[in-house]
């Protein structure tokens, strides 16, 4: 079938039977949908490359993720590419390895092959951002830079949350175990948890910088005994578990002995024994709505002039979860007389 025979069909020009498919919004809906159902009748699926020489764009979208196996993007991407098929766009999917070096370089492969990029906790230095957004849409999700466009969660919320609910039952002395050093979010996260320990005055001891991998959490949980804290917040849920298994590998009790609060509320938080106090943050909204500003931007042209972060970047919140990792200190179990 090719477009003439739907045309036809149909009863319009192969324009609009062209428009149906790359530009829904330029259409009447009822036009819109006779077309579409014309189409699905006649088993018809438009020629992506014949549009691709037509219109000079390549109808994909490039989506950058840190490490595909991190259980806090899945729901992101998968979001991300339901919305993009939702719009007949595809998506290219990259895995940076934590490493700003080789996103740069996967960056300057993509960027030449897809209409615009959706950029998860990027590492890369603003300047190549900016640089980058001068060429072509971006969006960025869980970083941001003056002047583009993003999605974020309000983490300095978060972490007053966790810092609130933990001196509210006697912990003035809190660990924090970071992610990586070039992550925007660790440095919110940071921030947050000083202005929240100043707030409910409580001591924060920063345990350091780290991958944010089980392995990881596994290695740290060792800086969490040495640093004698009753109470430690992990940079993400994959992290604090690992965390817990070497505590609990020592002989130390979640929560009797620390309490444990993650980040992300991963699929497996709540499966965890102790079930994981956490940080909820929604990434299928997030995805969702970082590729509704991508599809805003016009192709072929500069983001950083398009969509101002001042009117494009938005905050979502964020609710601490909270379950059985967490508990009083022994002190505030003690009764008084």
């Amino acid at each position: 079938m090719t477009i003439t025979d739907v045309a036809l069909a149909a009863g319009v020009s192969e324009s609009t039977v062209s428009r149906s498919f790359s530009s829904p919004d330029l259409l009447h809906p009822e036009t819109r949908l006779r077309v579409l159902d014309v189409a699905r009748r006649m088993e018809y699926v438009p020629n992506r490359q014949a549009r691709s020489l037509a219109t000079g764009t390549t109808g994909t979208f490039g989506l950058v993720v840190p490490d595909v196996m991190n259980p806090f993007f899945p729901p992101f991407i998968k979001a991300a590419q339901a919305r993009a098929r939702e719009n007949d766009r595809d998506v290219f999917l990259a895995d940076s390895d934590e490493d700003p070096l080789v996103e740069s370089l996967v960056l300057k492969r993509l960027s030449k092959r897809v209409d615009g990029l959706l950029l998860c906790a990027s590492r890369v230095p603003d300047a190549y951002l900016l640089e980058l957004a001068d060429e072509m849409p971006v969006v960025l999700f869980n970083r941001a830079v003056p002047g583009l466009a993003s999605v974020l969660f309000d983490e300095a919320n978060g972490m007053r949350q966790a810092v609130e609910h933990l001196a509210a039952l006697g912990h003035q002395r809190i660990g924090y175990v970071g992610g990586p050093v070039q992550s925007w979010a660790d440095e919110r996260r940071r921030a947050g948890l000083r202005d929240a320990a100043e707030e409910f005055t409580v001591s924060l001891v920063d345990l350091g910088p780290h991958v944010p991998t089980w392995e990881a959490g596994v290695q740290a949980a060792d800086k969490v005994l040495a640093a004698s804290v009753t109470a430690v917040v992990v940079f993400d849920d994959t992290m604090a578990i690992g965390v817990m298994s070497r505590l609990a590998a020592r002989g130390v009790r979640v929560p009797e002995d620390v309490s444990v609060v993650g980040h992300d509320n991963i699929a497996m938080a709540p499966m965890w024994h102790p079930s994981l106090t956490t940080v909820d943050v929604k990434c299928g909204p997030a995805g969702r709505a970082a590729t509704d500003l991508l599809l805003g931007m016009p192709v072929g042209g500069p983001s950083t002039q398009t969509a101002p972060a001042a009117e494009s970047s938005l905050v979502l919140p964020v609710q601490l979860m909270i379950r059985d990792s967490t508990g009083p200190t022994e002190e505030s179990r003690t009764p008084r007389r």
